[in-house]
């Protein structure tokens, strides 16, 4: 039996974009989200840069892991997500950007804000209007509701509500 975790999202909303951005040049590349393979996850370790123990969370059955990358170069991962099916909504367990992605020197912007439109899609296609829940850590609970619509419910709660979730979804998926 694996452990399962309970996260307090940390990641910063860096910027929304409509796919991702180069910081260097300001081209941007469409992007395309797959479920995670065992073999995606060969390099996603910490000793790779990366925060969080992926293959665990890949290994726990009420999850489902999905990486973002740069269409057309599927083996370079740009971001994960871990998310759950609650049959009315989906969760948002954990998102997280690729160690080049991250901080002043991130080669890409607009990661965070990707996953968590793929979530609210997800959530719509799935007949759930595009209902999204997560658990912020405090500090983060602004910037959540200033990028993302989304609204704090009490504790460390936040959900993004169907208009919400319908403006990051044709932001990213305009077709």
């Amino acid at each position: 039996m694996t452990k399962q975790t309970k996260y307090h999202l940390g990641i910063e909303i860096d910027k929304l974009t409509n796919s991702i951005v180069n910081t260097i040049s300001g081209d941007s590349f469409p992007t395309d989200v797959h479920l995670v393979t065992k073999a995606d996850l060969k390099n996603t370790t910490k000793k790779n840069g990366w925060n969080f123990a992926w293959e665990s969370e890949f290994k726990l059955a009420d999850r489902n892991v999905f990486k973002l990358t740069i269409r057309n170069n599927p083996e370079i991962i740009q971001g994960l997500l871990s998310i759950s099916d609650y049959k009315d909504h989906y969760y948002l367990h954990l998102v997280e950007s690729a160690p080049f992605n991250l901080g002043r020197n991130k080669l890409y912007e607009g990661v965070p804000g990707n996953l968590f439109a793929y979530t609210c899609k997800t959530s719509w296609y799935k007949g759930y209007q595009g209902f999204v829940s997560f658990t912020s850590k405090t500090k983060l609970v602004d910037h959540y509701e200033k990028t993302l619509g989304a609204t704090h419910i009490g504790g460390h709660k936040m959900v993004i509500f169907p208009p919400d979730a319908l403006k990051l979804i044709r932001k990213y998926y305009p077709t």
